[in-house]
């Protein structure tokens, strides 16, 4: 192959790899446009006090209703630095054995009689709609009486569950105003204090965020921590590649 042919190769290779991630970037920025209501949840799923806070919280607030049946009480343990004492005495809730995943202990029937529908399992929530939006829609249910549970969410309108935390965030009340002559939601207020400050109520539904993505994929502690040892082992390997190629090659002109 001439130069002049490898140099249109390669003006062709690099043309398409720039369209490509224009296209990506494009997508990117109209996803993040799309999303930009909500709020940054900054959750760190190294970060294991976090993760014990929230698991706390899921397990005191959440349980009740929903399930992880995706994860296990062992691998909660595992994962958060937790003895099998502290899980079974302090978040099993059930009565479940300490291999068993996490099932809610409510009966499917009373769930659908009392919400008008099973409350979804909690295993993939963070996966399918992502971190900030499990955090934005913590922090944003509102009274409404004209709801059959007496609750709304702003980030997701028409919510068939009333806020499991209300007690710890207090009660927040909608203020009004018209778009496009039909009333819509213009912000929330806090009309009743809780039992946590509303920063700390912030750090609370962070936390639960947080051990929700995880719950999410428990084996991504551990896929990045080998992620650091397979990065260092391809390195060494590039290096005495090189090596070898230069002791191949040294004799040839």
């Amino acid at each position: 192959m001439t130069m002049t042919k490898r140099q249109s190769l390669m003006k062709r290779t690099l043309s398409s790899i720039a369209l490509a991630a224009g296209l990506l970037l494009g997508s990117s920025s109209a996803m993040a446009s799309e999303e930009g209501s909500l709020p940054s949840a900054g959750t760190n799923v190294h970060d294991q006090a976090a993760l014990q806070r929230g698991a706390k919280l899921f397990f005191n607030y959440c349980v009740g209703c929903h399930s992880l049946k995706f994860v296990r009480y062992s691998r909660i343990a595992e994962d958060l630095g937790l003895s099998e004492q502290d899980v079974m005495g302090n978040l099993n809730m059930t009565g479940a054995k300490f291999g068993d995943p996490v099932v809610s202990h409510m009966p499917e029937e009373s769930a659908t009689t009392f919400f008008g529908k099973a409350p979804p399992d909690l295993s993939l929530e963070v996966r399918a709609k992502g971190a900030d939006w499990v955090y934005g829609y913590l922090n944003s249910f509102y009274l409404d009486p004209s709801r059959p549970v007496g609750w709304n969410n702003t980030v997701f309108p028409n919510a068939s569950m009333p806020n499991p935390l209300w007690e710890l965030q207090g009660l927040q009340t909608a203020v009004m105003h018209k778009v496009d002559g039909e009333e819509a939601v213009e912000k929330l207020e806090l009309s009743r204090p809780g039992k946590l400050t509303p920063a700390e109520y912030q750090q609370a539904t962070r936390d639960l965020t947080t051990f929700l993505e995880y719950a999410a994929e428990p084996a991504a502690l551990q896929r990045q921590r080998y992620g650091i040892w397979v990065l260092l082992f391809l390195a060494a390997f590039t290096l005495l590649a090189y090596a070898l190629k230069k002791e191949y090659w040294k004799d040839v002109h």
